[in-house]
Protein backbone atom coordinates (compact mmCIF):
# COMPACT_ATOMS: atom_id res chain seq x y z
CA UNK A 1 0.00 0.00 0.00
CA UNK A 2 1.20 3.48 -1.14
CA UNK A 3 1.82 6.24 1.48
CA UNK A 4 0.12 9.80 0.85
CA UNK A 5 3.24 11.09 0.45
CA UNK A 6 5.05 8.93 -1.87
CA UNK A 7 5.48 9.16 -5.56
CA UNK A 8 4.64 5.60 -7.45
CA UNK A 9 7.80 4.63 -9.26
CA UNK A 10 7.96 5.26 -12.79
CA UNK A 11 9.62 3.06 -15.48
CA UNK A 12 12.77 4.07 -16.99
CA UNK A 13 12.32 5.47 -20.50
CA UNK A 14 14.47 2.32 -22.18
CA UNK A 15 12.56 -0.27 -19.82
CA UNK A 16 10.60 -2.78 -21.85
CA UNK A 17 10.65 -6.19 -23.47
CA UNK A 18 11.04 -6.76 -27.18
CA UNK A 19 10.78 -10.36 -29.11
CA UNK A 20 11.33 -11.58 -32.61
CA UNK A 21 11.01 -14.39 -34.32
CA UNK A 22 13.85 -15.62 -37.40
CA UNK A 23 14.56 -18.85 -38.96
CA UNK A 24 16.99 -21.04 -37.65
CA UNK A 25 19.67 -20.56 -40.44
CA UNK A 26 23.33 -19.12 -40.38
CA UNK A 27 22.18 -15.77 -41.65
CA UNK A 28 20.19 -15.13 -38.42
CA UNK A 29 23.33 -14.56 -36.23
CA UNK A 30 24.51 -11.78 -37.53
CA UNK A 31 20.87 -10.75 -37.98
CA UNK A 32 19.92 -11.12 -34.22
CA UNK A 33 23.01 -8.93 -33.73
CA UNK A 34 22.40 -5.97 -35.51
CA UNK A 35 19.01 -5.93 -34.26
CA UNK A 36 19.75 -6.14 -30.91
CA UNK A 37 22.19 -3.46 -31.12
CA UNK A 38 20.04 -1.48 -33.08
CA UNK A 39 17.17 -2.05 -30.09
CA UNK A 40 19.43 -0.98 -27.97
CA UNK A 41 21.15 2.61 -29.66
CA UNK A 42 17.18 3.00 -30.26
CA UNK A 43 16.01 2.83 -26.93
CA UNK A 44 19.08 4.56 -25.16
CA UNK A 45 19.77 1.74 -23.28
CA UNK A 46 23.17 2.98 -21.40
CA UNK A 47 25.47 0.39 -21.20
CA UNK A 48 28.23 0.50 -21.13
CA UNK A 49 30.64 -1.15 -24.38
CA UNK A 50 32.18 -3.81 -22.83
CA UNK A 51 28.85 -5.25 -21.15
CA UNK A 52 27.61 -4.89 -24.90
CA UNK A 53 30.43 -6.24 -26.98
CA UNK A 54 29.71 -9.60 -24.13
CA UNK A 55 25.89 -8.87 -24.57
CA UNK A 56 26.57 -9.25 -28.46
CA UNK A 57 28.79 -12.41 -28.29
CA UNK A 58 26.17 -14.11 -25.90
CA UNK A 59 23.37 -13.47 -28.55
CA UNK A 60 25.80 -14.68 -31.49
CA UNK A 61 26.62 -17.65 -29.50
CA UNK A 62 23.02 -18.61 -28.09
CA UNK A 63 21.60 -18.27 -32.18
CA UNK A 64 24.50 -19.79 -33.40
CA UNK A 65 23.49 -23.03 -31.21
CA UNK A 66 19.89 -22.70 -32.06
CA UNK A 67 20.77 -23.13 -35.93
CA UNK A 68 23.49 -25.63 -35.07
CA UNK A 69 21.75 -27.98 -32.67
CA UNK A 70 17.97 -27.83 -32.70
CA UNK A 71 17.00 -26.33 -36.30
CA UNK A 72 16.00 -29.85 -37.46
CA UNK A 73 13.40 -30.04 -34.85
CA UNK A 74 12.60 -26.62 -34.61
CA UNK A 75 13.31 -24.61 -37.95
CA UNK A 76 11.75 -21.34 -36.09
CA UNK A 77 13.85 -19.57 -33.46
CA UNK A 78 13.05 -16.56 -30.97
CA UNK A 79 15.33 -13.93 -30.00
CA UNK A 80 13.86 -11.89 -26.59
CA UNK A 81 15.33 -8.55 -24.93
CA UNK A 82 14.39 -7.51 -21.74
CA UNK A 83 15.97 -4.31 -20.19
CA UNK A 84 15.18 -3.04 -16.54
CA UNK A 85 16.80 -0.07 -14.65
CA UNK A 86 19.90 -1.75 -13.96
CA UNK A 87 19.97 -5.15 -16.27
CA UNK A 88 19.61 -6.07 -19.62
CA UNK A 89 18.73 -10.24 -20.40
CA UNK A 90 18.78 -11.97 -23.98
CA UNK A 91 17.14 -15.03 -24.53
CA UNK A 92 16.73 -17.50 -27.44
CA UNK A 93 14.20 -19.87 -27.28
CA UNK A 94 14.14 -22.80 -29.89
CA UNK A 95 11.22 -25.89 -29.82
CA UNK A 96 14.09 -28.83 -29.36
CA UNK A 97 13.81 -30.57 -26.16
CA UNK A 98 17.82 -31.33 -25.76
CA UNK A 99 18.97 -29.20 -23.01
CA UNK A 100 22.68 -28.43 -23.44
CA UNK A 101 24.84 -28.06 -20.52
CA UNK A 102 28.40 -26.14 -20.17
CA UNK A 103 30.81 -28.23 -21.72
CA UNK A 104 34.64 -28.46 -19.49
CA UNK A 105 36.71 -26.57 -21.64
CA UNK A 106 38.95 -29.13 -23.77
CA UNK A 107 41.77 -26.59 -25.75
CA UNK A 108 42.14 -29.73 -28.45
CA UNK A 109 38.20 -29.02 -29.42
CA UNK A 110 37.77 -27.25 -31.82
CA UNK A 111 33.57 -26.08 -31.07
CA UNK A 112 31.24 -26.56 -28.55
CA UNK A 113 32.46 -24.81 -26.43
CA UNK A 114 29.60 -22.15 -26.88
CA UNK A 115 27.58 -22.01 -23.72
CA UNK A 116 31.23 -22.27 -21.98
CA UNK A 117 31.81 -18.51 -23.06
CA UNK A 118 28.15 -17.47 -21.91
CA UNK A 119 28.95 -18.75 -19.00
CA UNK A 120 32.50 -16.96 -18.59
CA UNK A 121 31.37 -13.35 -20.07
CA UNK A 122 28.05 -13.62 -17.94
CA UNK A 123 29.97 -14.52 -14.98
CA UNK A 124 32.68 -11.76 -15.44
CA UNK A 125 30.27 -9.27 -15.89
CA UNK A 126 28.35 -10.16 -13.06
CA UNK A 127 25.72 -11.45 -14.54
CA UNK A 128 23.54 -14.82 -14.26
CA UNK A 129 22.69 -17.41 -17.33
CA UNK A 130 20.92 -20.68 -17.47
CA UNK A 131 18.66 -23.12 -19.42
CA UNK A 132 14.72 -23.83 -18.98
CA UNK A 133 12.30 -25.78 -20.00
CA UNK A 134 9.74 -24.09 -22.02
CA UNK A 135 5.85 -25.30 -21.98
CA UNK A 136 5.75 -26.68 -25.20
CA UNK A 137 8.63 -28.65 -24.98
CA UNK A 138 11.58 -26.86 -25.67
CA UNK A 139 14.21 -24.59 -24.31
CA UNK A 140 15.17 -20.89 -23.62
CA UNK A 141 18.59 -20.19 -22.59
CA UNK A 142 19.57 -16.74 -21.43
CA UNK A 143 22.08 -14.36 -19.98
CA UNK A 144 21.26 -11.35 -17.88
CA UNK A 145 23.95 -9.15 -17.38
CA UNK A 146 24.12 -5.48 -15.54
CA UNK A 147 24.15 -2.15 -17.17
CA UNK A 148 27.16 -1.10 -14.91
CA UNK A 149 30.39 -2.91 -15.07
CA UNK A 150 30.69 -4.27 -11.32
CA UNK A 151 33.86 -3.74 -9.59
Amino acid sequence: MESRGSVPARPVPYEGVWRFDAPAVDVSVPQARHAVRDLIERQGVPVEDDILQGLLLIVSELVTNAVRHAALLSPELAVEVAVGAEWIRVAVEDNHPYRPTALVTDHAQTGGRGLLLVREITAEAGGTCDVEHTAGGGKIIWAALPLKTQL
